[in-house]
């Protein structure tokens, strides 16, 4: 089937790419971390199509893949999102209230827990440490971090990010 637009074909190139790794590396011992590794850097994630396409290839049951992505935490099941905020939830952070930071991108992303938007604009994870103790309560989005929070900037800092969406 000949892709409709710019977008399919890219997703095709990508599939097709990583579709020749993957029998290129057939029958090999010790395949399976680098394969899901080539996967997540070519979708972002680790689709059910590879990890059927690997099991194939490598005769590896699904189970078993699923199995390994499920361990490390290297691998994603989902696709992020756009922008990656990255929650600070580290001591420092903890004691200045990160949990009230969390509860704000929640309530104002519709979100429970690390997950991704609806839309595919923002992914939420907590993270131990940023490393920027002196801005805590601290996050950052992408490469920007964003420090002294409370729930009202954190509202304005995601209506800033929003609105670049839509220029």
């Amino acid at each position: 089937m000949a892709p409709k637009n710019a977008k399919q074909k890219q997703g095709m190139d990508r599939f097709s790419k990583f579709k020749a790794e993957v029998l290129k590396s057939r029958d090999g011992k010790g395949v399976l971390i680098p394969l899901l590794q080539s996967a997540q850097e070519t979708y972002g994630y680790i689709p059910e199509s590879a990890i059927n396409l690997i099991s194939k290839a490598v005769g590896i049951p699904t189970a078993d893949i699923y199995g390994v992505v499920t361990f490390y935490s290297q691998f994603r099941l989902k696709p992020m999102g756009k922008n990656i905020i990255k929650v600070c939830d580290g001591t420092a952070c903890h004691v200045n209230s990160s949990t009230g930071i969390i509860r704000a991108l929640e309530s104002e992303l519709n979100l429970d827990g690390d997950e991704t938007t609806d839309d595919g604009l923002f992914t939420v994870q907590k993270v131990a440490c940023l490393g920027c103790c002196s801005l805590s309560p601290v996050l950052m989005i992408n490469d920007e971090t964003h420090g002294r929070l409370n729930p009202k900037k954190v509202q304005q800092i995601l209506k800033e990010y929003k609105g670049r969406e839509s220029e």
